[in-house]
């Protein structure tokens, strides 16, 4: 049996494509569906869940050099000619499906790539060459739009191949030719025709139908981020001596190996302080945050869960401290409250104050068993105790009007 293909039959290097690529699609739909449906209360759970995504993701890029490989090696290959040439609207709708089924087997790993590639954390590709893509931020929008499209694009292969398959077999059953005989590994003997296939009108009907498609799932909200932060409590204005301009609150924590930083949009610092006290209490600060202002990668909604924040139950989080100068620099000496829980806290912090501008930054590790968050979560397989915590503000002094 030849490797190359001929006028009137196919090589064995196309098969081999054809039914690899076939077997890929048959394991990475099932993977996929399952993996969306696994629960994650547990630490076990949510170990299984990222192991059953991570296979979907390996395979998932296998899958999309393999159709990058197929489509090469097809496009210089003679494609064997038409079995029935006067069927005119069945071989269109035939090339049709080709085109779709060449095109989404690129277009289906490769969007899924870039979602993984834009997220934070979770379920890591097992291939050796890293979890980011060239040109690829970390950015919610971008892998919300990515993993729409994904889904979106896998249905259209969905359809495509039932389309395929029943094509297959009514070629086998009814017309009893040799359509799915010729791509199995036997030699089969086949009418030759010199009816050369169409491109241009299956390749534009199959661009409607993605089109077509991906505009059904923007109406469907397809692309918006599925796990943005709920309602977060309203806060009230503070009266501070210094009124924080600009600045970030933001935790990272360790999921299954990997880093994910998130932040809060919202917080309030009522803020006393005198630069000049040289030893002892320099001030004092009030800072409350809004937890449903937390976004934190993919694992938003899970983080402000009732499991982890509990941000319907806690909507706020509080820290209260009196400002110490030392022989380092300075320190706010307090209690910080999340949930129920309340722990006593210092925080060194660095300071750099120009006339009436304060520059601060300030970092930190917490426990978060020690707030009661993850619970569920007991040990650090699959989420680590520790969340570092950073903090960078710029304040000015509040003058009177």
């Amino acid at each position: 049996m030849p490797l190359t293909n001929t006028v009137d039959r196919f090589g064995t290097v196309s098969k081999t494509f054809h039914w690899l690529t076939a077997l890929g699609i048959l394991v990475l739909m099932p993977l996929g569906l399952i993996a969306n449906r696994m629960p994650y209360e547990t630490s076990e759970q949510l170990a299984d869940k990222a192991w059953m995504f991570s296979m979907h993701k390996t395979l998932g890029v296998a899958v999309f050099f393999i159709a990058l490989a197929r489509i090469v090696w097809a496009l210089s290959q003679p494609k064997p000619g038409l079995l029935h040439p006067e069927r005119q609207i069945e071989t269109l709708a035939a090339e049709t499906v080709h085109w779709l089924l060449y095109g989404s087997l690129v277009l289906v790993p490769l969007s899924g790539w870039i979602h993984h590639a834009a997220t934070a954390g979770f379920a890591p590709i097992w291939w050796p060459f890293g979890q980011d893509l060239p040109l690829v931020a970390k950015s919610e929008t971008l892998a919300a739009l990515f993993g729409g499209a994904h889904w979106v694009l896998t249905k259209v292969l969905g359809l495509a191949l039932l389309l395929h398959i029943a094509g297959a077999l009514k070629h086998h059953v009814i017309d009893k030719d040799a359509t799915l005989r010729r791509m199995w590994f036997t030699t089969t003997e086949v009418t030759y025709t010199a009816r050369s296939h169409s491109h241009a009108r299956p390749a534009t009907l199959a661009l409607a139908i993605w089109a077509v498609a991906l505009s059904v799932g923007a109406a469907l909200g397809a692309y918006a981020p599925h796990d943005t932060p709920g309602e977060a409590a309203a806060l009230e204005q503070v009266q501070s001596e210094w009124e924080v301009q600009e600045g970030t609150l933001s935790i990272t924590v360790t999921q299954l190996g990997s880093e994910v930083t998130g932040s809060f949009a919202d917080w309030t610092a009522a803020i006393r302080f005198d630069e000049t006290t040289e030893v002892g209490t320099a001030g004092a600060v009030d800072v409350t945050i809004a937890i449903g202002s937390l976004t934190l990668g993919a694992v938003s909604g899970q983080a402000l869960g009732p499991d982890y924040f509990n941000a319907t139950d806690f909507p706020t989080a509080r820290y209260v401290a009196d400002i110490v100068s030392v022989v380092d620099g300075f320190e706010a000496q307090g209690t910080l409250t999340i949930k129920d829980k309340s722990i006593p806290l210092t925080l060194p912090f660095g300071l750099s104050v120009d006339d009436n501008t304060a520059w601060m930054i300030a970092a930190i590790t917490l426990d978060r068993r020690d707030f009661g968050i993850g619970d569920n979560m007991a040990d650090e397989t699959s989420l680590k105790f520790a969340v570092a915590v950073d903090i960078e503000l710029m304040a000015t002094r509040a003058t009177d009007e």
